[in-house]
């Protein structure tokens, strides 16, 4: 490249001079050359990077586009995932826990220490560190639900346990055979007295039958009492714990003794005709945390519907008491 020159004229001389740049013209000129030739060196290395693919980089690239492929779809088997335990949640409060008569689990419970969020955005307008952090969220919410719901379970099975050893012992059978339930002398409620002809209520149900007739525990339980009380006469009465007692009044034997621990079925005693009592019958009564119940509601095992039904028609329209 040719070196400019430049000329000054000299009025003196009449003539023109030659001018010679100084040092600090010379550098500046050379920095000026300088900075442009490496902008232009750079702007050049950066249309190459964007516009070619070198095999590091188009590799690299390459690999973290299939790891976001697979986050994203991970993503989509967890929401999945979350979906169906969000339904099995569902299933447990509304129907095994019913079912079982135990307390919902509340939303805070499933979900302690977790906020429940959904995020709808396009994986592909997400950040690497956007995407990895919503994974992450529901990884932990599903750890959490199953988690809880493990618990729930295993409290189920608890329970389903200590209802099956309460069914055992909740009064369940009629205390004689099917055959002596068609001779019902009274049902329970207000009936005549049959020694002093006033209205009082009757706390349990008689039934006519011969002397010597078995009697039978309604379900399992411990012998609380064993012999003669008062207007009962001979008396069996059975703690079945869970708040249930049952009483077997006017017997003529007594084949049970205090504090025998008896299961449902097992012969407890004869009908008779002692105490306060008119003629040969079993007078029965169920008692829940002392209150008297209606013993035909507590015949659910070993009657037909059939037989059930026609137990409350007789329970109903028997109205002589013998006791």
């Amino acid at each position: 490249m040719s070196q400019k020159v430049f000329y000054r004229y000299n009025s003196a001389t009449e003539q023109y001079e030659r001018v010679f740049p100084s040092g600090r013209e010379r550098a500046l000129v050379l920095i000026r050359q300088f900075v442009a030739g490496a902008i232009g060196a750079l702007a050049v290395v950066i249309v190459a990077y964007n516009v070619m693919d070198f095999p590091r980089e188009k590799e690299l690239r390459q690999a973290n586009d299939r790891l976001r492929t697979e986050i994203g779809v991970l993503n989509r088997r967890a929401d999945e995932a979350l979906k169906v335990m969000e339904d099995l949640a569902e299933r447990d409060n509304n129907f095994y826990r019913v079912m079982m008569q135990a307390e919902p689990i509340s939303p805070a419970r499933r979900y302690a220490g977790l906020e429940r969020q959904r995020n709808f955005d396009r994986l592909d307008s997400l950040s690497d560190n956007q995407l990895l952090l919503t994974v992450n969220n529901r990884m932990d919410q599903l750890d959490r639900m199953v988690y809880t719901q493990i618990q729930s379970f295993d409290y189920l099975k608890d329970l389903a346990a200590d209802q099956k050893t309460k069914m055992a012992h909740v009064p369940g059978i009629p205390p004689i055979s099917e055959k002596y339930l068609r001779a019902m002398a009274s049902g329970y409620g207000y009936r005549s007295d049959p020694v002093y002809g006033t209205t009082k209520f009757h706390e349990g149900m008689d039934f006519s039958s011969p002397i010597g007739t078995p009697v039978y525990a309604t379900g399992d339980g411990t012998v609380t009492e064993a012999g003669w009380k008062s207007a009962y006469g001979n008396l069996v009465e059975i703690n079945h714990g869970f708040n249930y007692t049952t009483r077997y009044a006017h017997l003529s034997a007594i084949n049970v003794h205090h504090g025998q621990t008896v299961k449902r079925g097992d012969l407890i005693g004869k009908v008779g005709n002692t105490g306060k009592s008119t003629g040969p019958h079993l007078h029965y009564e169920v008692r829940y945390k002392g209150a008297p119940q209606n013993p035909v509601n507590y015949y659910f095992y070993d009657l037909t519907p059939e037989q059930y039904d026609e137990m409350i028609l007789m329970a109903e329209n028997a109205g002589h008491v013998m006791d």
